[in-house]
């Protein structure tokens, strides 16, 4: 969920009829497993305990352009999710690109709640830095470097949109309710309420269909596939090029797979279409482990 948010859905990321500026929108691809993947973290019963180690590939138009590390842990009272990410193959005769992000919050019952974000992503020897404190899904401290550029024609963010947010990482991880299976339509039923530093933005998403997948390593099962909306709400510019494709795009899709041992579902695939062709952040290897609650004489 690079971040999707934090990567495709970018506020900076600039898009014209004969370019398509792919620096730090990609980089964040890789990272964020993010700019395009974020969903909600309520819902009914436990959210129990697991991990998942998993490798992605960026692909655009079919040829590789990065790769990147995806580390989550859910445990008794706490959560974190870290990534890392480069550019790999031709992105980089045109650009060279690292970064990493990681979020942590409390377990507190059947939510995952937030607190902390943090990602650096550097490009064309610039750094772009985030670093952001939550509470209760409200932002009580944010840090962006470089700052946003001042610009007229933005729609602010208000404060009222910095409440009932989640960051770009956290919002990744998708806690499902109800049906004995966390893979089902359900974990596709929701808007997600996203703030990434700089943009505030709804994602709509939908369930089309279920689809099979097989990792080189780890995870071979059904997924959940989503049909995506994005909706800006405040920080962006309502001309800029990259506002109106993202609005019109109806072919966006998150692939959803299971956490072993709890009911949170991440992204597997993200995709959706660009002016140079298919975008696509895919899982290569998919390791996810339940981690068994100690006993009641264990915890003695």
């Amino acid at each position: 969920m690079i971040p999707v948010s934090a990567l495709i859905l970018e506020s900076r990321f600039e898009m014209t009829e004969i370019r398509f500026s792919l620096p730090g929108a990609w980089c964040r691809f890789c990272v964020a497993g993010s700019v395009l993947a974020a969903v909600c973290l309520h819902g009914d019963g436990a959210a129990a305990q697991g991990k998942l180690e998993a490798r992605y590939t960026a692909l655009l138009g079919g040829l590789p352009i990065g790769r990147g590390h995806w580390a989550i842990e859910i445990g008794e009272n706490q959560f974190t999710a870290a990534a890392s990410g480069v550019t790999t193959g031709l992105m980089t005769v045109f650009t060279n690109g690292q970064g990493s992000g990681a979020a942590r919050g409390l377990v507190r019952g059947d939510k995952l709640v937030p607190t902390v974000f943090a990602s650096s992503v550097s490009h064309d020897n610039r750094i772009d830095e985030l670093r952001m404190v939550l509470s209760g899904g409200t932002v009580k401290e944010l840090f962006v470097d470089p700052p946003v550029q001042p610009n007229p024609q933005r729609i602010p963010v208000t404060e009222a949109q910095r409440r009932g947010v989640l960051d770009p990482m956290s919002a990744a991880l998708v806690h499902v309710a109800g049906s004995p299976d966390p893979v089902s339509p359900e974990a596709c039923r929701r808007t997600i309420p996203v703030f990434d530093g700089r943009m505030r933005f709804d994602l709509h998403l939908s369930f089309k269909r279920f689809e099979r997948v097989q990792s080189e390593s780890g995870y071979q099962g059904q997924v959940a596939v989503c049909g995506v909306q994005f909706v800006p709400l405040g920080g962006y510019v309502p001309d800029r090029y990259v506002v109106k494709y993202l609005m019109a795009q109806r072919e966006m899709e998150i692939w959803l797979a299971p956490i072993a041992g709890t009911r949170i579902v991440v992204p597997y695939r993200i995709s959706l279409q660009t002016p140079l062709g298919t975008g696509v952040l895919a899982a290569t290897t998919f390791v996810t482990t339940p981690t068994p609650r100690p006993t009641t004489s264990a915890a003695r």
